[in-house]
């Protein structure tokens, strides 16, 4: 077990800004998972990792309780979630995943943001080749044998295990896996009373593309627009 690969400037976890923004994205992930599999947790995985990383962001318990509610309701707005396309300058490559009500609104504001930030919108297939969607797990390694909890995960189809830090600089495990196995590593954690810091399906670079840091910057002022548009939920990219 080494240290995970991460690219540079931005990790490939998404990066949030503002608490609000945070809420709003588990508010509209409860929302995708409770009208997917109901409002019960305990046979809903999917609702599990919501509110996971509900509490991960520190988001209060009623807030999260309130979101599932209202997902009950019929009355509720539909969400759908889509994947964008496209290159930022300098070559890079862009990922957009959102989670919208109103999708002609989206793909003309994801748009938008590419051709006032200098990059292109693609269409469906022309970058996403050069990732891998994976199961991304963090834990909190205190009181972890990482060795042997490397090897016993591996049946339950952990790829790859490293360490890693946070946005504050503490030491965390970041597990990886394919996203056919994020179910079953999910619950051979659960199976072990381990609660994760985070659990997210994450699109992992194959490759990367060197930058200069000038070029960087260029790079992080789109990312940045896209991701405070109120419709998208993450961005990941191939900056090194």
């Amino acid at each position: 077990m080494g240290r995970i690969f991460e690219v540079r400037k931005s990790t490939m976890f998404a990066r949030w800004d503002k608490m609000s923004k945070q809420f709003t994205r588990i508010g509209k992930e409860i929302n995708i998972a409770v009208k997917a599999g109901g409002g019960n947790p305990d046979t809903n995985p999917a609702l599990r990792r919501c509110m996971q990383n509900g509490k991960s962001v520190n988001m209060p318990k009623d807030r999260i309780e309130a979101a599932i509610k209202k997902a009950l309701g019929s009355d509720t707005e539909n969400y759908e979630e889509h994947l964008y396309e496209g290159y930022a300058p300098h070559g890079v490559a862009i990922l957009v995943e959102t989670a919208t009500n109103n999708n002609t609104r989206t793909v003309a504001n994801v748009r938008s943001h590419f051709n006032k930030g200098g990059g292109a919108l693609g269409t469906n297939g022309s970058v996403s080749f050069q990732f891998k969607k994976m199961g991304v797990f963090k834990l909190n390694p205190e009181g972890l044998d990482a060795d042997e909890l490397e090897l016993t995960l591996i049946d339950a189809g952990l790829d790859e295990m490293g360490e890693s830090v946070d946005d504050n600089e503490n030491p965390v495990l970041v597990l990886r896996c394919g996203f056919t196995d994020f179910g079953n590593l999910q619950k051979a954690l659960e199976d072990k009373n381990i609660t994760p810091l985070s659990a997210e399906l994450e699109w992992i670079p194959n490759v990367t593309v060197p930058v200069t840091d000038e070029q960087a910057e260029d790079v992080s002022k789109l990312i940045d627009r896209l991701e405070q548009d109120e419709d998208v939920n993450k961005v990941f990219h191939n900056m090194q």
